[in-house]
């Protein structure tokens, strides 16, 4: 999830666990460690995929962040001496707060190693978009009036301990429209005879009433859009081409056998101006993949592996329009075409 919503809901955590005993401190101190297992970002693994399927592993691992929990309680004592008889207090707030920014990372698509290093699956139950407002913004209003003096504590511990009540009932809320969604889809994919294959589902951006759903089979993969309003017979199916044989003779290239790892089957394989191009199907629309990787070149009908560059297209925020509209009416043309001559209107 986005670093706001990381932020304050690290913050309501350390409040709910920690506010009684040490005050406002408590959520200001959460605040911080909500970020902390972002900040594998700025670490750099050794090239572009590795960056992309590397984070969220170690920083987001529970058995790392209980490790590490000790340690960091103890140094909050440190700092805080006078609150050294709460020491098991600001370690099951320092462990809550660190586990809970991986938990609802997990809720992403991104895929999340949760287990790391017995496992590195990547866990992504794919039920909420990276920026949601609506899950942020219960969080995001505790933590303002937080910043109030005159707010007493009794009702700082009422209004957070609400706060957490509401996002986590979205939470919930993203699991069950996920559900519908997919049923729905499944019928949508029956009435038309399309077969099994590769399958996700995730909310479109900053909403969960429309979604958006990758099949991906042998040469070809489908692109669905459905409405939580849309009956089976008007869910959005539209069909791409692919070509995973570009990467018969790359099989043995751990870049090409990482990506087709990570992005659990969900990626298209082209050829772009002479370069084979993977592309995670998951994040972005058709079009406007946020990652695709460079990872062969074709000369004279041979492809060989080549230096691994990623290519970020991401899509016009004009597009948005689009998919709003999407929302309520089926026939929203979902092509890149189609939205980009619906923004323009």
């Amino acid at each position: 999830m986005d670093s706001v919503t990381q932020v304050v809901l690290g913050g309501a955590v350390g409040y709910a666990v920690l506010g009684n005993k040490v005050g406002r401190k408590a959520a200001i101190y959460g605040a911080i460690l909500g970020t902390l297992p972002d900040l594998d970002v700025f670490l750099d693994y050794g090239g572009p995929v590795e960056n992309f399927t590397f984070h969220r592993s170690f920083s987001h691992s529970f058995l790392v962040q209980a490790l590490i929990s000790p340690l960091l309680a103890w140094l909050a004592v440190r700092i805080h001496p006078s609150s050294k008889q709460h020491f098991r207090a600001w370690l099951l707030m320092i462990f809550l707060t660190l586990s809970t920014h991986a938990i609802l990372d997990s809720f992403t698509v991104y895929g999340t190693q949760l287990l790391w290093p017995l496992t590195d699956y990547p866990f992504g139950i794919s039920s909420i978009f990276i920026i949601d407002p609506l899950y942020t913004l219960s969080l995001l209003i505790a933590m303002v009036i937080m910043c109030f003096p005159k707010v007493s504590p009794q009702r700082l511990t009422r209004v957070n301990t609400l706060a957490l009540a509401i996002s986590s009932l979205y939470l919930l809320w993203t699991l069950g429209a996920k559900w519908m969604i997919d049923n729905k889809i499944e019928s949508a994919l029956a009435e038309r005879d399309i077969g099994n294959g590769n399958y996700v589902s995730t909310p479109a951006p900053f909403t969960t009433l429309l979604w958006r759903a990758v099949l991906v089979k042998e040469d070809q993969y489908y692109e669905i859009y459905a409405s939580v309003f849309d009956k089976p017979e008007e869910v959005t199916i539209d069909s791409y081409q692919t070509s995973p044989e570009l990467l018969n003779t790359l099989q043995e290239e751990w870049v090409v056998t990482r990506l087709q790892w990570f992005t659990k089957g969900l990626y298209s394989v082209k050829e772009q101006e002479s370069n084979i191009v993977i592309s995670d199907l998951r994040m972005g629309v058709e079009g406007s993949y946020v990652f695709n990787f460079k990872v062969a070149e074709l000369s004279e009908n041979a492809i060989s592996a080549a230096k691994v560059e990623q290519i970020s297209v991401r899509p016009a925020v004009s597009e948005m329009k689009a998919i709003w509209q999407r929302i309520w009416d089926p026939n929203v043309d979902m092509t890149p075409e189609g939205r980009k001559k619906y923004s323009s209107q």
